[in-house]
C-alpha cells in the first residue's frame, strides 16, 4: 500500500482500500449461500469467479485511489462468492461422514495461501510493478474458471420454486455494512461518541428490526429467523464469532508488538507470524482427519482450550520474550482455531437440512467474518487510543520530545508507520522510547480482549450439544 499510495496519491483512502473489500465481502457471504441453494452452483460459482477476475484488472489499471477503492469493493463481491460457494460445492459432493475431511483440505489450502501470498506480494511490488497483484490472478482465475466449468457437476436437488428475498437482502445489507463501518471508524477515523459512530449504531438497528419483520414474513427469506432457535447453529455459529474475534485480533496487533516492542525487522515478523497460519492450517486439516472419531463437540471443546492457551500466553510477553517464544505461543493459538474452525462448521452444517446447506456454510464463514472484522475494529481502536494519549503529551514543541501534529495524524492513520525507518528518523530517541511504549501498553489491552473472546468461545463450546 505506501507503494501504491506513493504512487496514486489519495493517503486519505488508504484503510479504504481494505476495508472496502472486507464490507463487500461479508455482505456477499450470506447471499452467495442462500443463492446457492436456489439456483444451480456451478453456475454461481463461474458468476463469482468472473466478477473477482474483471476487479482485478480493474484494480491493476487503476489510475486513482478512487478507482482502485471502487475495483476492491466489486473484487471483494467476487470474493464473497468463491469463498463461500467453494466451501459449499465442497460439502455437497461429499457424504457427511467425509465432510469434515473436505473442509480441512480446503482450510488447509486457505491457510498456506495466506503465507504465500503476501511473500509473493512482496517480490511482485520490489521486483516488478505493484499492479501485477493484481494481474497475477487473471491467468490462475482462468484455470480455476476452466476447471470448475468443464468438471464441476450439480449434485444436490435444489428448491423448486426459487424466490428471491430483495427486502430482505436490502436490509441484511444495510444492517452488515451499517455496523462493520462503525466497529471499523469507531476509536480511530471518529470517537465512539461521536454522532457518525452513534448514527450507524442507529441505522445498524433500525436497519435490523426491519430485517427481523420482514423475514418474518417472507416467502423464502435470505435468513430464515427460525433457523437461530435451532441450538447447533447459533451456538456453534457463537463459538466461531467469539473465536474469529480473539484470533484476528492477536494476527492484527501482534506485529505490532514483535516489530515495536521487540524491534525485530521485518523479515524476522513475517517469520514470526508464520506459525499462527500454518498451526491453523494445520489445526484443520489434523481436526478433519480425527472428527468422525473425537466427534464435533469434543472437538470444539479441544480448540477452544487450545486457543484460551495461546491468548492467556500472550499476557506473559515482555521486552524479554524470544522470537521462538512469540512463534510457540502463536501457533498454539492457531491450531486451537483450526480445531475450532472446523468442528463448529460441521455442526452448522449437520443442524440444518440438506436443502438449506449453502446458507448454513455461508452463515458460518459470515460469523467469523463478522467476528474478526469487530475484533480488528476493537483492537485498533485500543491501540489508537493509547497512542494519542501519548501523542497529546509529545505533540509539544520542546526540542528534546516534540512531535509534529502532521506527523501525529499520519502516525494515527497508520499505526504500523511508527517502525518505518523515515519516520524513525523524524523522532528523538524520547519520543521513539515514549511512542514504544504506548504501543506495548495498546497491544497488551488487545491481548486481554483476545483473552476474553477465547473464554466466550470456550463457554459457548461447553454449551453444544453431545
Amino acid at each position: 500500500m505506501p507503494t501504491i499510495v506513493s504512487d496514486l496519491g489519495g493517503i486519505q483512502l488508504y484503510s479504504w482500500v481494505f476495508s472496502v473489500y472486507l464490507l463487500a465481502r461479508a455482505v456477499a457471504l450470506p447471499i452467495f449461500g442462500k443463492l446457492c441453494d436456489l439456483f444451480n452452483s456451478k453456475r454461481l460459482y463461474m458468476i463469482s469467479i468472473i466478477i473477482f477476475l474483471i476487479s482485478s484488472v480493474c484494480a491493476g489499471i487503476s489510475h486513482s485511489m478512487t478507482q482502485l477503492t471502487f475495483s476492491r469493493a466489486i473484487q471483494g463481491v467476487g470474493a464473497g462468492g468463491n469463498f463461500a460457494l467453494a466451501y459449499i460445492v465442497l460439502a455437497d459432493i461429499s457424504p457427511p461422514e467425509r465432510r469434515g475431511k473436505m473442509m480441512s483440505l480446503i482450510s488447509f489450502v486457505w491457510g498456506l495461501s495466506s503465507v504465500l501470498g503476501p511473500t509473493l506480494g512482496g517480490f511482485i511490488v520490489n521486483y516488478f510493478s505493484w499492479r501485477w497483484i493484481f494481474y497475477m490472478n487473471v491467468p490462475l482465475g482462468i484455470v480455476a474458471l476452466i476447471g470448475i466449468g468443464v468438471y464441476l457437476e450439480e449434485t444436490r436437488e435444489k428448491k423448486k420454486e426459487a424466490s428471491i428475498d430483495y427486502l430482505g437482502t436490502l436490509t441484511l445489507s444495510t444492517t452488515i455494512l451499517a455496523l462493520l463501518t462503525a466497529f471499523l471508524l469507531g476509536g480511530r477515523s471518529y470517537p465512539w461518541t461521536s454522532p457518525q459512530i452513534l448514527g450507524l449504531f442507529i441505522l445498524t438497528l433500525c436497519s435490523g428490526v426491519f430485517f427481523y419483520t420482514i423475514e418474518c414474513h417472507a416467502k423464502e427469506p435470505i435468513l430464515p429467523i427460525g433457523f437461530f432457535q435451532v441450538r447447533g447453529f447459533s451456538i456453534a455459529n457463537s463459538s466461531a464469532f467469539f473465536a474469529s474475534i480473539a484470533i484476528f485480533s492477536l494476527s492484527a496487533y501482534s506485529p505490532l508488538f514483535i516489530q515495536g516492542a521487540l524491534g525485530k525487522t521485518p523479515a524476522q515478523l513475517g517469520l514470526a507470524m508464520v506459525p499462527l497460519s500454518l498451526g491453523w492450517s494445520m489445526g484443520a486439516l489434523f481436526c478433519g482427519q480425527i472428527v468422525h472419531l473425537l466427534k464435533e463437540r469434543p472437538s470444539t471443546l479441544l480448540g477452544a482450550a487450545l486457543l484460551l492457551a495461546g491468548c492467556g500466553l500472550t499476557l506473559t510477553f515482555s521486552l524479554s520474550t524470544s522470537l521462538t517464544a512469540c512463534s510457540i505461543v502463536l501457533a498454539l493459538a492457531g491450531l486451537g482455531m483450526g480445531f475450532v474452525s472446523i468442528s463448529t462448521l460441521l455442526i452448522v452444517q449437520n443442524s440444518l437440512p440438506g436443502e438449506d446447506l449453502g446458507i448454513a456454510t455461508a452463515s458460518h464463514q459470515f460469523s467469523r467474518t463478522l467476528g474478526g472484522t469487530i475484533g480488528i475494529g476493537i483492537s485498533g481502536s485500543l491501540v489508537t487510543g493509547r497512542l494519542q494519549s501519548a501523542m497529546d503529551v509529545l505533540r509539544g514543541p520542546g526540542i528534546d520530545g516534540g512531535i509534529h501534529p502532521s506527523l501525529s495524524t499520519h502516525l494515527q492513520q497508520s499505526i504500523e508507520g511508527l517502525f518505518r525507518p523515515e519516520i524513525q528518523s523524524l523522532l528523538t530517541e524520547n519520543v521513539q522510547k515514549a511512542l514504544r511504549e504506548a504501543v506495548v501498553e495498546g497491544v497488551t489491552m488487545v491481548f486481554w480482549v483476545s483473552l476474553i473472546t477465547a473464554c466466550m468461545c470456550l463457554f459457548f463450546s461447553y454449551r453444544l450439544s453431545e
